[in-house]
């Protein structure tokens, strides 16, 4: 059979793994890598930071989009390394390792596989992650593509950043993008035929596919002083309220600097007949970084600041203002319907 159309099905699993463990990243924490019941990671901090996320086929990507895209196994390789090491970035660490439970249906072409080890191996490189390693796995039968990873990390001897350190009189600042992956969503849902669509709008739906964290920014910024760091992956209103709940205390955000976030967003949400603030402000899986800094400290680069930290908001509110204004904008819940 031509090598275009061999299924998983159709190989033992020693011959799927012979296909992908040349294809993963290697870098220099992993003292035993792929190939034996476990791992073995160096940890020379003498702690580990630790995270996990799934991916699951029509929950978190479709294989095919209304809008006639279909999701490439680089795509999900990418997004699944970008995802897990955005949270070892918001804690202001440096992810090491990461292992990988892939379950697939036996129908799925060995080629899509190809291009998911392609897909984890160019997110970690491509996104400055050179450091972590492909450490192992698991891989499984299943009714739909589904995707799990665990990531770990070292703070190279630093405190770990939280969520619960913002303190009034913070500045807050974004690192990264909001909206876009979100406005990208929108048109992978739309009934627009991706062939009709511009060079912009697809680089939106590329935000959506192949998100872009910024990784350099974590550990600048608890070398600079941050007060409190989190993920943006639920949109950042949801996010806010987070950080804010866990730090007790009161975030208002600058109208101005959010529309300046929604305008290259426009036209996209014009063609869908969308508001493109409700991207920015609900819209999740840019994967960038919000952060509260203490006064007087001069922002990294790569931060813009967005709004200031005030005291704690009244029981019963989500902790989070647009210039005084309640913000309720939902974000993303994955038990919603």
């Amino acid at each position: 059979m031509h090598e275009d159309h061999l299924t998983v099905g159709q190989l033992s699993e020693p011959q799927l793994l012979a296909r992908i463990f040349p294809r993963l990243h290697q870098g220099p924490g992993v003292l035993l890598g792929p190939g034996d019941d476990a791992a073995l990671v160096a940890a020379p901090d003498g702690r580990t930071l630790i995270s996990i996320d799934t991916q699951t086929q029509d929950q978190d990507f479709r294989v095919e989009w209304n809008n006639g895209y279909r999701t490439t196994g680089f795509d999900v390789g990418w997004k699944s390394a970008a995802q897990n090491l955005s949270d070892i970035n918001a804690m202001g660490g440096t992810a090491t390792s990461l292992v990988v439970s892939l379950s697939m249906p036996p129908a799925t072409p060995v080629s899509w596989v190809e291009e998911f080890a392609d897909g984890l191996t160019a997110g970690i490189s491509g996104l400055g992650a050179a450091e972590c390693s492909v450490a192992g796995g698991d891989l499984g039968r299943g009714r739909e593509l589904s995707v799990t990873v665990a990531v770990m990390g070292t703070l190279a001897g630093k405190p770990p950043v939280l969520r619960s350190g913002a303190r009034p009189g913070d500045s807050v600042a974004v690192a990264g993008t909001v909206g876009r992956a979100a406005a990208g969503l929108a048109l992978l849902e739309s009934g627009m035929a991706v062939t009709g669509l511009t060079l912009e709008q697809r680089d939106l739906m590329d935000s959506q596919c192949r998100p872009w964290p910024p990784l350099a920014a974590g550990p600048l910024a608890a070398a600079s002083g941050v007060s409190a760091m989190m993920d943006i992956s639920d949109g950042l209103i949801r996010d806010a309220a987070r950080l804010a709940a866990a730090s007790n205390v009161l975030i208002d955000l600058d109208p101005g600097v959010l529309k300046s976030y929604a305008t290259p967003l426009e036209p996209a949400a014009a063609l869908l007949v969308a508001d493109a603030m409700e991207w920015v402000l609900g819209g999740g899986e840019d994967h960038g970084l919000l952060a509260t800094f203490p006064a007087g400290i001069q922002l990294p680069e790569g931060f813009t600041a967005i709004g200031s930290v005030h005291a704690v908001a009244p029981p019963g509110d989500n902790g989070v203002r647009i210039a005084g204004q309640a913000a309720d904008t939902v974000g993303w819940d994955h038990f919603a319907d």
